[in-house]
């Protein structure tokens, strides 16, 4: 079954527990968007299509996560332990300027971008 079609279903229901099942496809879901194979929004003729199965799984992972405090940031908050703050370093070539920059794990950077 595709990714899309494990969102779907997973997304679909409302269970009082959640097994390893909605924690994998989630992962699966953040290392696309990282890597840019899964894109939220993709460029068409005349415009944009937006890939609401995407919206759906990223809606999936806040709905599964547990509220924990986020390490290794340089000051304390507390947030969904599914979308941590992303690795980035130096190597990549790309410019993350301080003062309310906040980039999530399963968010795709290209090289050279800037955040502000």
């Amino acid at each position: 079954m595709s990714l899309e079609q494990r969102i779907e279903n997973l997304f679909a229901q409302k269970a009082d527990a959640y097994g390893d099942e909605y924690f994998q496809v989630v992962n699966e879901l953040k290392a696309g968007l990282n890597d840019g194979t899964v894109r939220a929004a993709e460029p068409v003729a005349g415009g944009w299509r937006v890939n609401a199965w995407v919206k759906k799984g990223i809606l999936l992972g806040f709905r599964i996560g547990r509220i924990v405090e986020m390490p290794d940031c340089g000051f304390s908050f507390y947030d969904k332990h599914t979308f941590p703050v992303k690795n980035i370093d130096a190597a990549k070539g790309i410019r993350l300027v301080p003062g309310g920059s906040s980039i999530r794990d399963g968010v795709y950077l290209g090289k050279g971008v800037t955040c502000m």
